[in-house]
């Protein structure tokens, strides 16, 4: 699998989770920013792999909605003719601040040690443009 496919599933699925409508997994009505931003952590990271968070506490929809995107994975992957087990880390961290509003970064790791982190703003996932 081409480096550059992995980084389209990772995108695809955090960007479908920062969405809010996550049809993926079956809920419409997460915001993933607005728990990002109601905490001192300001900010929420998942791990995909685990189906896991850490930074602002999550609530139990939110939890049960990581949970699921872990499951979902799987079936992302295989439609793009791959398995979750070419990701050595897929993580997206997704927070809120005054100056860009709902933005996300997400890191991606294959089995070969490739490393790529990139960042996204808003609602869809514009990526960011370095000039």
């Amino acid at each position: 699998m081409k480096f550059g496919e992995l980084k389209s599933i990772g995108h695809n699925i955090a960007d479908s989770l920062g969405s809010g409508i996550c049809i993926l997994v079956g809920y419409y009505e997460i915001d993933i920013f607005a728990e990002a931003a109601g905490s001192p952590a300001g900010y929420i990271e998942v791990d995909f792999l685990s189906g896991t968070s850490s930074g602002s506490p999550t609530s139990p929809t939110l939890t049960k909605v990581i949970r699921l995107y872990r499951d979902a994975l799987d079936r992302l992957c295989a439609s793009h003719g791959t398995s979750a087990t070419a990701f050595a880390e897929l993580t997206a961290r997704f927070a809120t601040d005054s100056r860009y509003g709902g933005h996300f970064s997400v890191t991606i790791e294959d089995r070969s040690g490739r490393r790529s982190v990139d960042e996204y703003l808003g609602r869809p996932g514009r990526k960011i443009k370095v000039r």
